[in-house]
């Protein structure tokens, strides 16, 4: 049994005008309003990054950007404090985070 019968069978009904505002509505949908840090969860972060640096452990870094919030998981590499971004290395390769869109740090054990 076909169980994607019904997109199949509408598809071929719909505009493309249709298809462009269920885009739209769909990124709006996905969109995640960015989250508001104090000083406490900034200190939170700040530790635990020299934490995970010191220790060159694996690390999980969550980013907002443009309503995404993404998971990076690596080992930290560099931090610099002058150019305010890290160095990230893992399995997918190198990443250069923005320390302003880092929302969330987690060492892993």
């Amino acid at each position: 049994m076909i169980k994607d019968r019904g997109n199949i069978k509408w598809t071929a009904m719909m505009l493309p005008e249709h298809v462009k505002a269920l885009e739209k509505w769909k990124q709006r949908d996905d969109y995640t309003e960015r989250i508001e840090l104090n000083e406490w969860d900034l200190q939170l972060i700040q530790d635990e990054l020299e934490l995970a640096y010191k220790r060159q452990c694996e690390t999980i870094v969550k980013t907002w950007a443009n309503g995404q919030v993404t998971e990076h998981r690596g080992v930290v590499e560099r931090i610099d404090a002058i150019k305010m971004y890290l160095i990230l290395v893992g399995s997918t390769g190198i990443r250069k985070l923005l320390v302003s869109t880092i929302i969330n740090v987690q060492s892993i054990d």
